[in-house]
């Protein structure tokens, strides 16, 4: 299989293209990005001699994603019942790049160790409530920052 996987990488783009197709039943090639290329190609023949994973781990990995996702901020939504249907409500809109309340973001700047902590509202810096990031960074730097900019998101 190593040998497989290595001999993909002398292939062309259209060679890896076809083998994609080939692969995946007809599915649409997705990319012309070699290494994206590669990879999914060595994934497919991976699943296919080994197996995939699975129903349980793809179970257990839903479950997760359902809980803890931090992208979709899911854990964060209370489940509504309207129409006898689950029905997930945002209580308010929230920025996708933040990560969940109660995380703590660290910045070292000019030696000194920085510490947010992000709240439903607002985030939390030296016991005291800020509502932006960006407010937190003009106290810290006294300049005007994008506070996604100066703590890295």
């Amino acid at each position: 299989m190593e040998a497989k996987i290595e001999a993909l990488k002398n292939k062309s783009i259209s060679e890896l293209q076809a083998e994609y197709e080939a692969l995946l039943d007809g599915k649409k090639v997705p990319s012309d990005n070699k290494v994206h290329l590669i990879r999914k190609i060595a994934y497919r023949m991976q699943e296919l001699e080994y197996g995939g994973l699975s129903e349980e781990t793809k179970a257990r990995i839903a479950e997760l994603i359902e809980k803890y996702d931090p992208i979709n901020n899911k854990a964060l939504r209370p489940q509504v019942v309207s129409g006898g249907k689950n029905v997930v409500a945002i209580p308010f809109l929230r920025d996708k790049r933040l990560p969940i309340p109660g995380t703590l973001i660290q910045k070292k700047y000019k030696s000194q160790d920085i510490q947010v902590k992000v709240l439903e509202k607002g985030f939390e810096y030296k016991d005291k409530h800020y509502k932006s990031l960006s407010a937190i960074a003009y106290e810290i730097t006294g300049a005007h920052w994008n506070g996604f900019s100066f703590f890295g998101f």
